[in-house]
């Protein structure tokens, strides 16, 4: 088999796996496997597909908790940021950019962890919910990694688990359909990243099915805890995969 398809089938599963887990980290999961392998150009397409793949199966576990009033400043602010991030895309080092990304994880997560008692923001209303998405959009644009910065935000809001999950999974779903639809429209989705789609979404659900079913099990406070592990993890995969690049 080609060594390409390896990676990019490796990366599907276990992103899939951790995204229906987790209700996010598709694109942090898989691009530790494709970042040896996938060119950046391909691989943002690639990210965005899988991403919403992930969120369309797990679309409709979480309706019960879905709540319009609270989701849909993140929405709005997405909407404007994506854009943004797609038109930057082109003249953004792909390395630099996950590099600074993986740095502030790196940071904030063990200090995050460190904490027995995360604090908790009850300032800022749908303002800064609605800047937290536009910050997100952005970076969907740029390289499909929408979950980061509204799940952390969402970890600070002190909401319970499935509202925590519902709010970043419907934010995640939009964006990545208007992420995809842009980099359509912009001609980024080339005849090889059609072709990966279609290794990826057969990759993926298993995975992302059997991850969703253990997140059933989870308190609360373990969620939380999940969340900044894998945010962690990301970050130094991050880092570690583009340190080479950037001391070259």
């Amino acid at each position: 088999m080609d060594p390409l398809l390896v990676y990019v089938i490796l990366g599907a599963c276990a992103a899939g796996f951790i995204q229906g887990l987790s209700g996010f980290a598709f694109g942090l999961t898989s691009m530790a496997f494709w970042v040896w392998a996938v060119p950046p150009q391909l691989a943002a397409p690639m990210v965005v597909f899988g991403s919403l793949i992930g969120q369309m199966m797990a679309v409709g576990s979480l309706r019960h908790a879905f709540d319009l009033k609270r989701a849909l400043p993140f929405i709005l602010g997405g909407v404007v940021g994506v854009p943004a991030g797609a038109a930057l895309l082109p003249h953004i080092d792909q390395t630099v950019f996950k590099a600074a990304i993986g740095a502030l994880l790196a940071v904030w997560c063990p200090i995050m962890l460190a904490i027995r008692n995360l604090p908790r923001i009850h300032h800022g209303g749908k303002l800064a919910d609605g800047a937290i998405g536009l910050i997100g959009g952005v970076m969907g644009g740029l390289g499909g990694l929408t979950g980061p910065v509204p799940t952390l935000w969402c970890n600070l809001r002190g909401w319970d688990k499935n509202a925590q999950r519902a709010v970043f999974q419907s934010f995640n779903l939009v964006m990545h359909a208007l992420t995809l639809s842009v980099y359509a429209v912009s001609g980024l989705i080339t005849q090889d990243a059609a072709g990966m789609f279609v290794v990826i979404a057969p990759a993926m659900i298993i995975p992302a099915l059997i991850g969703a079913r253990l997140y059933a099990r989870f308190s609360d406070a373990t969620f939380r805890r999940l969340i900044l592990v894998l945010l962690l993890i990301s970050g130094l995969v991050l880092l570690a995969s583009t340190a080479p690049k950037l001391l070259a």
